[in-house]
């Protein structure tokens, strides 16, 4: 509305979240696992499933979505590789990668990869955020805690159907 500076109805960036990670957990080593993401920072409409992790926004459209994953391992262990994937329906739709492998001057025991982008959706589409973490030896985890800029996944409507 005019006097609010806020758009509603067609202009409006709804359904929107943004959710984050509030406590550590491990990873199976080099293996795509869901992210339990956790805790809701807002979401305008109720689309984000905070018990299964996923995002439906039953409103179609083109969506902004993005998310970062702070993977760490034990101190004196080495990332071999590390990703951050959105799934959209189940499977598989885009991937970034942190290949760190091989670095002889010094360990890496910490990769925040992140990942943001543009996806249509249907009324029945939903997403997920995944990550896999290779590491040379030890158990990866995903870092999270209460300030909500460790590991985090949101998305927004940028453009109706």
């Amino acid at each position: 509305t005019p006097a609010s500076g806020l758009a509603t109805g067609v202009l409006a960036n709804t359904p929107a979240f943004h959710a984050y990670k509030s406590s550590n957990s491990n990873l199976s080593d080099d293996v795509a696992s869901k992210i339990s993401i956790d805790t809701e920072l807002f979401d305008s409409d109720g689309k984000y499933d905070a018990g299964n992790y996923r995002f439906t926004p039953t409103v179609a459209g083109k969506y902004f979505v993005y998310s970062q994953v702070n993977l760490s391992c034990n101190a004196g262990e080495q990332y071999h590789f590390g990703a951050i994937i959105i799934y959209k329906n189940g499977s598989e739709y885009s991937r970034n990668v942190i290949d760190p492998n091989n670095n002889s001057a010094g360990k890496h025991n910490l990769v925040t990869p992140s990942i943001g982008m543009i996806i249509d959706f249907n009324t029945t589409d939903y997403v997920e955020i995944y990550a896999i973490a290779d590491v040379g030896s030890g158990t990866p985890n995903v870092t999270g805690d209460g300030s909500a800029s460790q590991t985090f996944f949101g998305a927004y409507r940028i453009i109706g159907a």
